[in-house]
Order: structure tokens, then C-alpha cells, then sequence
């Protein structure tokens, strides 16, 4: 019966009796089979259709049965009833820890039961332990105990479908502080929508307030063009106060007896001042006067006319 179809990787059995060396080599995939040691199995007759619905119920059916621990549970049909397990995921991890077994390495784990559910007689699993069918189920016994057994071999076993699916961490928590942490998020879930309602609320009367704003003011629709235009008319008003204090400079200048102011004209970013009387020359009293105010100046003269240019 073990020569059906013989798998890419290496099928073992483990059993936390086991004694001697396990034909494992860290890297290479196995298929291990979980000795009847490693959980507990009920056959269940029960009027439940869905597998789904059955599993829900697998936690209250084991209730009596169990130790005080953490289990898992699964089920799977079979024929009219149910085979159903619990195991400790941490108790199956441990065993592996034991063996030198690396999770990663597992390309699939399987119950005794579901691969030896039709043997017809019994199989030494260990020095002083034997696996047999009763009443349908795989179930283990001292080997002194039984008539007849033989060495167990399951290197070229096909293995069925049933899968088990180990928790790497759900054996951490226990279910109780597993409740209490899932009402701790709900309620951190529900403050965090609470804040984003008020948030919301906020940010709708900010929106509100802008519009009534940009309305009264005649402002443009979008804040890029309000932002652009902030931008030139500050500009505007940096440069018209900067012209008017340069032409204080000169309106306020102490000049000489006969000269006098005759232009002053802004053009292209550059004020020009024309001042009659001032030949070349003559002119170091009004320079100074503008030296000493900080400001950057070209002169130029036409007969005893001075051209004062500045760039604002």
C-alpha cells in the first residue's frame, strides 16, 4: 500500500519517541507525518453539510477532552461522518526544533490518520510503540500488546491531500488576550474614524471660509493664481518703495548755490536724475551724500549737466 507514487521530496515520520537519526539533511524538502502523539482525532456523524460550519464548532466539540493549552483545529470529510483534529502548533514546532528539522524545509505535513486510514495491521513507529486501525481510527498501543507488527517504512508513500497548517505565531497568545487585543483595535479603530469625521468637519469650514474670503475680495478661484499674483504685487511694492526713498535722497540733497534738480524719471527698473550746474569736477558733494546712504550709483556728464543713473 506504500508504493503508489513516490514523492520529489523525503517522507518521514515523526514522533516525539523517536530514537536514532532521521534520514533529513538541512536544505532538502520533506514530507513529514505527525505520529497520533501529536494530536487529538474524533470521528464525528453529525447532520452538518458545510465544512466550514463544522470547524466553527471544533473548539466547543473538543472542550471536554482537551489539556488546558492552544489549539488549532481542522477537519475533513470522510465518506458520511467527519474526521476531526486539534493539535498545538508550538508542540509540533518543538519536536522539529528537537529533530534538527527546519520549518522552511517542510514541503507539507500530514496526520497519521489520514495517511494510515486503511492499514490492516500493525506498524512499529518507535522502540516501544506501534500505530493500528481501530474502529476506523489510527491509534497508538505499547508493541507488546499486539500479535503481530512490522517496521514502518514511508519513503515511497503517496500522501493524501489532508494538509495540516501550523501557526508560526498564533501560539504566542492565548485566545483570551487574543479578544482583548482585537477590542483594543476596534476601539483605536473607532477613535481614529471619530478624528477623521472631526478632521473632515474642519477642513469643510476652512473650505467654506476660503471661498467667502476669495468672494468678498474678488480673489481668483485657485491659490496658485492668488499665490502668483501676492507675488507680483509684492514685487511692485518692494520696487515703489525703494523708488521713493532714492528720490528723498535726492530731493532732500543739499546742493550747491546754482545747481538744481531739472529730470527725474523711472524707466525699465533704472531711476534717472539729471543735476544742472554740476560740471565734472564739481561733483563730490553730491557723490558723497549718496555714498553715505548705502546705495549703488553710475554718474555721467554732458557740459555741466550730471546724469546720476541707479537700478532698482
Amino acid at each position: 500500500m506504500f508504493t503508489r507514487f513516490k514523492s520529489n521530496a523525503t517522507t518521514l515520520f515523526i514522533d516525539p519517541n523517536f530514537e536514532g537519526t532521521l534520514a533529513y539533511e538541512s536544505g532538502n524538502k520533506v514530507n513529514l507525518i505527525l505520529s497520533p502523539s501529536l494530536y487529538w482525532v474524533k470521528k464525528l456523524s453529525l447532520p452538518i453539510s458545510s465544512l466550514r460550519e463544522l470547524k466553527k464548532l471544533l473548539p466547543s466539540i473538543f472542550e471536554d477532552t482537551l489539556p488546558d493549552a492552544h489549539y488549532s483545529y481542522t477537519a475533513y470529510k470522510n465518506g458520511e461522518d467527519f474526521i476531526a483534529f486539534a493539535y498545538e502548533d508550538k508542540k509540533i514546532f518543538d519536536l522539529l526544533k528537537q529533530l534538527g528539522i527546519s520549518y522552511s524545509d517542510v514541503s507539507s505535513l500530514h496526520f497519521a490518520q489520514s495517511e494510515f486510514e486503511t492499514i490492516e495491521s500493525a506498524f512499529e513507529i518507535n522502540a516501544s510503540q506501534s500505530i493500528y486501525l481501530k474502529d476506523s481510527l489510527v491509534v497508538l498501543a505499547p508493541t507488546p500488546w499486539l500479535k503481530e507488527t512490522q517496521v514502518l517504512d514511508v519513503k515511497d508513500m503517496q500522501l493524501s491531500k489532508h494538509r495540516v497548517k501550523l501557526q508560526q505565531f498564533g501560539h504566542i497568545v492565548d485566545n483570551s488576550s487574543l479578544y482583548k487585543i482585537g477590542a483594543i483595535l476596534v476601539v483605536l479603530a473607532l477613535i481614529l474614524m471619530v478624528e477623521i469625521y472631526v478632521a473632515k468637519s474642519k477642513l469643510s469650514g476652512v473650505e467654506v471660509a476660503k471661498e467667502e474670503l476669495f468672494s468678498k475680495y474678488k480673489l481668483a478661484s485657485t491659490m496658485f493664481q492668488n499665490n502668483a499674483s501676492m507675488k507680483k504685487y509684492t514685487k511692485i511694492h518692494t520696487t515703489q518703495t525703494k523708488l521713493r526713498e532714492y528720490i528723498s535722497y535726492f530731493l532732500s540733497m543739499k546742493l550747491k548755490s546754482g545747481q538744481k534738480l531739472t529730470l527725474v524719471e523711472y524707466k525699465n527698473g533704472t531711476l534717472y536724475v539729471s543735476i544742472s550746474g554740476a560740471a565734472k569736477g564739481s561733483e563730490r558733494r553730491i557723490t558723497s551724500q549718496l555714498n553715505s546712504k548705502g546705495v549703488k550709483f553710475k554718474t555721467s556728464f554732458n557740459g555741466d549737466n550730471m546724469k546720476v543713473e541707479m537700478k532698482l
